[in-house]
């Protein structure tokens, strides 16, 4: 079954939701950094730091002016911080290899650091118009349904999924793009994963509906906890070093998660492996950039 492309092309032009990144004015850079930003991230917690970075770093150059822990204290808690590190490492390379403008085509910004797959044809369609498929979790969901009838999409290919979206998309560039940007708002604000609401629907056809809706027989994909992971240890570190102008001693680290001392000295050194972090020549603790650039030994 096919997706009806006019239909939810005239939804998505009246019922898009107004974000930032969408505006008129908006750079082919500034849709990168929304798009490294969303990852994993909810449009309600990007929104406000990306207007903010947009005003501090307009253009990659500035950004590459900077120092890492700069760009880490900017990210504040949006989780998965190793992205700014990788966005501040991009920046450097379309300032001096391509003269501070980001590609259009998908293969030279899959040549950038920390561009993957979705994120280079994120970019070309968003930014540039291209006509190439976008496949993000949202995309996969209204795909399955719509389309197989599956109530959730089945394990992640990009080969398979690729080759999805590209058969549904519209001939011309212009509406190819849309069509892709409209797909993905369904997904994210009606086809939802828990809640559907399939009556506010605008495709004619769904071969989801059509089958009874059926239930997903397979095995639900858990959600990832966050109390007490390696992941709230590490956001609980990296406060403190974003918070200080200088480098601090261990102790300052040890006392912000006491109940598994083993926990915390394995976070700590996960964040210098990641180089999130660096220890001084006299043993105090920065971050990326503000330290001797040591390499780190397993914490004793």
């Amino acid at each position: 079954m096919a997706v009806d492309s006019s239909a939810l092309i005239n939804w998505y032009e009246a019922q898009a939701r107004d974000l930032p990144w969408r505006r008129d004015g908006v750079t082919a850079w500034h849709i990168l950094m929304s798009e490294i930003m969303l990852q994993q991230t909810p449009v309600v917690r990007v929104a406000p730091i990306w207007e903010e970075w947009v005003q501090r770093w307009p253009v990659p150059s500035r950004m590459a002016a900077s120092s890492q822990a700069d760009v880490l204290r900017a990210w504040g808690k949006l989780g998965y911080p190793r992205r700014a590190l990788r966005l501040h490492e991009c920046a450097g390379v379309l300032a001096s290899e391509h003269g501070d403008v980001v590609p259009s085509d998908v293969d030279t910004l899959l040549g950038l650091p920390g561009i993957g797959a979705y994120t280079a044809r994120a970019v070309a369609c968003f930014a540039y118009g291209q006509r190439v498929p976008v496949v993000d979790t949202n995309v996969r969901r209204v795909v399955a349904r719509a389309v197989h009838g599956s109530a959730e999409p089945g394990n992640p290919s990009t080969t398979r999924d690729l080759a999805d979206v590209s058969t549904l998309l519209p001939r011309t560039r212009a509406r190819a793009a849309t069509f892709s940007a409209a797909l993905m708002e369904l997904g994210a604000t009606v086809c939802t994963a828990r809640s559907p609401e399939c009556s506010r629907c605008p495709l004619p056809n769904c071969a989801w509906v059509d089958a009874g809706r059926p239930a997903h027989t397979g095995e639900r994909r858990k959600v990832q906890k966050f109390a007490g992971t390696d992941r709230q240890v590490r956001g609980k570190l990296m406060a403190v070093l974003r918070e200080s102008t200088a480098p601090v001693e261990r102790v300052l680290l040890d006392q912000v998660w006491l109940d598994d001392p083993g926990q915390r000295d394995r976070a700590l050194h996960s964040l210098l492996i990641d180089g999130l972090v660096e220890q001084t020549d006299d043993g105090l603790f920065a971050l990326a950039g503000e330290g001797s650039q040591l390499t780190p030994e397993p914490l004793r």
